[in-house]
């Protein structure tokens, strides 16, 4: 049996609120089981520069709450080459660290899943990313807050679309899934969401021109992710004034205001629970996996599968959002 004394936990890639509240976990659980913790400092970079601090029960309190991550984050392009790696391992066996928990998306995921094949270190990850893009897990940390933070900041964008008659096109993140576009676009009574899955089927706005989306109605708004493939708001709008010159657009790119804030109760229970599953993963002598929820129980993806297969929309969604929107 594999022993564990030592785990070092890292967060990389965009931030995500409810993150601080992982690493809580993370820590205490591993205490609570008798490991020490190695904090590391600004992701894989600081895994490679040595940026490291033990952490106590202390270290994580009053935390839960705080947006963003108190051991930062931060891209790393040496740890994507072999020897910014062998650095990195020399890094865990100087410092004693045994075993990974990294906080993190695809990007961070499949850094890990390289490290651990190359050096046989056991590593467990926990997905925190707005985006909720990655395969294998229902929800992952962040997403909803973010997509909450959306909702109210359209709430407060109908009320001037309302007063102007307005057609407002609202930019979300999302580069490669629609998953909060489409999702905030329901929530926030939005009368379309412009996303990427769907460009290779039809032209999601003349579809929109061609339904008459705004017969009934004096202001409208469209959530559109930020992918390049979709044109951005911004390409939308410069169509619109060429195309449809008739109507009156405005456009609001929310950028990193959806990072922010400090997470809601539905991403403090999740990061709870899946920083204690993750620890009882490495008791477990589990590796190479990402922690999931299905169907509100945690489940074990491995790295392959949840950074390589392909998280589908609900195409129902779709569906009944062309519904309400009448």
């Amino acid at each position: 049996m594999y022993r564990i004394n030592c785990i070092g936990i890292l967060t990389s890639g965009g931030d995500a609120p409810g993150m601080n509240a992982a690493i809580r976990s993370v820590t205490r659980t591993a205490i609570f089981n008798g490991i020490q913790v190695k904090a590391i400092y600004r992701g894989y970079k600081g895994l490679i520069t040595g940026e490291i601090k033990e952490f106590h029960t202390e270290d994580v309190s009053n935390i839960i709450q705080r947006g963003g991550t108190i051991l930062k984050t931060a891209r790393c392009k040496e740890f994507m080459t072999p020897e910014g790696r062998q650095v990195a391992f020399e890094t865990m066996q100087r410092e004693g660290i045994d075993a990974l928990v990294v906080i993190g998306g695809d990007g961070t995921f499949t850094g890990a899943h390289i490290f651990g094949q190359e050096y046989n270190v056991p590593i467990v990850g926990v997905p925190g990313t707005i985006d909720n893009d990655l395969w294998g897990t229902d929800s992952t940390i962040g997403y909803d807050t973010a997509m909450n933070t959306i909702v109210e900041a359209v709430d407060k964008i109908r009320d001037t679309a309302n007063s102007h008659e307005r057609l407002f096109f609202v930019e979300v993140m999302g580069r490669d899934a629609g998953f909060l576009a489409l999702n905030s676009a329901l929530a926030s009574g939005a009368e379309a969401a412009i996303i990427p899955e769907r460009l290779t089927k039809e032209d999601q706005l003349e579809e929109l021109i061609k339904n008459g989306f705004r017969k009934s109605k004096n202001s409208s708004i469209v959530i559109v992710a930020e992918s390049p493939s979709t044109g951005g708001a911004q390409g939308l709008a410069e169509r619109m004034h060429r195309e449809h010159p008739e109507y009156d657009v405005r456009v609001t790119i929310l950028g990193h205001l959806q990072r922010g804030g400090s997470p809601k109760a539905y991403d403090r229970i999740l990061a709870s629970r899946m920083g204690v599953a993750a620890i009882d993963a490495l008791l477990d002598e589990q590796r190479s996996i990402m922690i999931g929820i299905v169907n509100d129980e945690i489940v074990h993806v491995p790295f392959s599968k949840a950074i390589k297969d392909d998280k589908q929309v609900n195409p129902d969604k779709l569906g009944v959002l062309q519904i309400l929107s009448i």
